[in-house]
């Protein structure tokens, strides 16, 4: 008997039973189903969380300073910030720096005018290198430059909402706006980038670094300081010259953080990772449980069709033959149990997504609404194979008992 009559014989006996077959499949069908939901809503929470790192440049150089105030004492060293000279000395000094830029937030953020109008924005103070290392997107106009910079000019580039509620369908081009009292000229406008970690991007406005300092703040002390690796082989070194000239230059002062983003993004996945593992596995338990219910079957099977085994045998059917034909029938019922549960499970995942997207509580950083779903291949392709492999498995038993028959035995069998 070759493998297509084994396959043939097998959806016939199994088609004898619809029902116990498909009771039989059922635990399969269950276990599949949980596996693929599982992974689906963690890596699609794994690709939205990558994508708004990405947003804010995954391969990044972060330099902090927060002080643990609990921790500090008065004999505790701290400084008041990063200044200008820690910018320029990191350009100069760090050869594995491509490019730096700080970005200086106003505290409590601002209010722009136009008009009348006004609209809530989160002002910062830049130079020309951000829109590099931030990927910032413009639809219109230009970024601040190297002569901003030098001159304290008084531009801005506004983000997308700014536009929409100051401008509505005008040019903001070479308009002038109010910014917390100062007036700044539009000069450039940021393309639509949603919502992220620092909450609406569209919101931001970017002024010249040496404007918010000069004419805002009175102070030459800058925020978190934005740097480049000229390669990302050498994010590590790169992170390591620049601790260690902030560390020669502060002796040492807590607080300090030296990191890139991209190991941030890192250790989420990591997180993600093993979730997905340990949430997979419990699911996965159901399909040993499955896998329990076919074996069962199938010794059933096998007592039920003693006299069938004896008959093949005393025609000249072999051993290899009965316990061939079996695991084809445990596989089988595993197999179109595993289709129907990545089916199932898949359909499943996307009905979540589109469920949630209707409930408000969960609404994502980039405005839309709803868990992000996401089944990749291998996900599909592992649980049938994993599912057909239980299958063979827990069928390996009553098929080694069905060719194990003795055929004058099997023959008398009632």
């Amino acid at each position: 008997m070759n493998l297509w009559q084994s396959i043939s014989t097998a959806l016939t006996n199994l088609c004898a039973n619809k029902l116990r077959s498909s009771l039989t499949m059922l635990g399969i069908i269950i276990g599949v189903s949980a596996v693929i939901m599982m992974v689906a809503i963690m890596q699609g929470m794994k690709q939205r969380i990558s994508d708004q790192f990405n947003k804010l440049g995954a391969n990044l150089i972060m330099v902090i300073y927060e002080p643990d105030h609990k921790a500090h004492t008065k004999a505790t060293r701290k400084i008041d910030g990063f200044r200008m000279r820690d910018v320029q000395d990191i350009e100069k000094y760090c050869n594995l720096v491509k490019a730096v830029s700080p970005e200086l937030n106003l505290p409590g953020g601002g209010t722009a005018q136009y008009e009348g109008k006004h609209v809530d924005v989160q002002p910062y103070g830049v130079l020309p290198a951000y829109i590099q290392l931030r990927k910032v997107p413009l639809s219109s106009g230009q970024f601040i430059n190297e002569e901003h910079v030098r001159d304290w000019s008084q531009v801005c580039v506004i983000g997308e909402k700014v536009q929409k509620e100051l401008f509505d369908t005008q040019n903001p081009l070479g308009k002038q706006i109010e910014i917390n009292g100062l007036p700044l000229i539009v000069i450039g406008v940021v393309a639509h980038r949603g919502r992220a970690f620092q909450g609406d991007l569209d919101t931001q406005v970017f002024i010249p670094l040496s404007t918010v300092q000069q004419r805002m703040l009175g102070s030459d002390l800058v925020g978190a300081i934005f740097a480049e690796p000229v390669s990302a082989k050498e994010m590590v070194p790169a992170e390591d010259q620049i601790w260690r000239l902030l560390m020669h230059r502060y002796a040492d002062v807590p607080g300090v953080k030296v990191d890139s983003l991209g190991s941030i993004a890192d250790s989420v996945n990591a997180i993600f990772a093993a979730f997905t593992l340990v949430l997979g596995s419990i699911a996965g338990l159901a399909l040993l449980v499955g896998g329990i219910g076919i074996m069962n079957i199938m010794l059933v099977s096998v007592t039920e069709r003693t006299r069938e085994i004896g008959i093949r045998k005393a025609i000249g059917a072999k051993r290899k033959d009965v316990l061939i034909q079996f695991l084809i029938e445990s596989a089988t019922l595993s197999g179109m149990g595993g289709i129907a549960g990545v089916v199932i499970g898949t359909s499943m995942s996307y009905m979540v997504g589109f469920i949630t997207s209707f409930v408000p509580q969960f609404k994502n950083q980039d405005g839309t609404r709803g868990l992000a779903i996401y089944v990749p291949p291998w996900v599909v392709i592992g649980a049938f194979l994993f599912s057909a492999g239980v299958g063979i498995f827990f069928g390996i038993y009553p098929a080694f008992r069905a060719s194990r028959l003795d055929p004058i035995e099997a023959l008398r069998h009632e």
